[in-house]
């Protein structure tokens, strides 16, 4: 009797990926777009988090966000995304990451990425017109690389250590400095929590 291929079994992602993955696609959407009554609404009525000695901060932050989102209007977040993040003539706030690295990390940031996203077999539509370093765009990478079933963890962390740990925590420190913003004091508190969270994690790898 002949014996057939091995039968190869593919495992999805684990829990606690599959939250990590929630997470970043929570910030993207945040960051993607003015907050609608659905987001608003699904944060404003999500459970708090349980957490220990490493996770304090950021069940904090979810929790402050909740808060943010209950207390947000439609109209109110609209004005908040505009004032922030479109302004008039320069954006107060950029949301593109390049524009938060220090020079140290990359003299062609956007030049990096793309090769990096290439390299994964990722590129920008061509009816997309921001580029890829927008934080939107960046988080739904990083997302896409957790649930990838062929995507490594090195490729994570070189993705996340490149470009979003550089960049994240110096954005969030503007927008909670920002006169501008209420809900995304929140927003910002939370993307650095998480950014903590995911940093510490890689350097135990």
């Amino acid at each position: 009797m002949s014996v057939g291929s091995p039968v190869e079994f593919m495992l999805g992602p684990a829990p606690e990926d599959l939250a990590r993955a929630d997470i970043y696609a929570v910030l993207a959407r945040f960051f993607y777009a003015p907050a609608d009554p659905p987001l608003l609404d699904m944060m404003a009525n999500s459970p708090p988090l349980e957490a220990d000695e490493s996770t304090g901060e950021f069940a904090r932050a979810w929790a402050g966000l909740i808060a943010a989102c209950a207390a947000t209007t439609e109209n109110a977040a609209q004005d908040e995304f505009d004032a922030l993040f479109v302004g008039v003539g320069k954006a107060p706030i950029s949301p593109y990451l390049g524009a938060w690295l220090p020079a140290a990390v990359s003299e062609h940031p956007l030049v990096d990425l793309r090769a990096f996203l290439l390299s994964q077999g990722l590129a920008r539509q061509q009816a997309v017109s921001e580029p890829e370093d927008h934080i939107a765009a960046v988080y739904e990478v990083m997302r896409h690389l957790i649930l990838q079933p062929h995507a490594s963890m090195d490729a994570q962390r070189e993705f996340f250590r490149n470009t979003i740990w550089p960049g994240v925590p110096r954005l969030c420190a503007a927008l909670q400095a920002s006169e501008h913003a209420q809900l995304f004091k929140a927003v910002a508190r939370l993307a650095s929590a998480f950014a903590e969270l995911e940093n510490a994690a890689f350097e135990m790898l």
